[in-house]
């Protein structure tokens, strides 16, 4: 009975580490947004609005529920 106690409590353990990784990688993944080449991110902040500095391409934080990025494309095009 010891060792199906043992290994009862090593599978525990390992399911509470699972969901602890599991919770951590989505938040992450909810904290970053990418802006491709030729274009630019506006962010919106629940709290405070529109913010007034653009935001260029890369990957880029933002504090989930709190702000969103609208992302615009911002190259040039030849009228037909």
């Amino acid at each position: 009975m010891g060792s199906s106690q043992a290994a009862a409590s090593i599978l525990n353990n390992i399911a509470r580490a699972a969901f602890g990784l599991g919770a951590a990688a989505t938040a992450v993944n909810s904290s970053l947004y990418t802006v491709d080449g030729g274009q630019r991110a506006v962010l919106f902040d629940r709290f405070r609005g529109i913010l007034e500095q653009s935001v260029g391409e890369g990957t880029h934080f933002l504090i989930p529920w709190v702000q969103k990025p609208y992302i615009f494309d911002i190259r040039t095009r030849p009228h037909t």
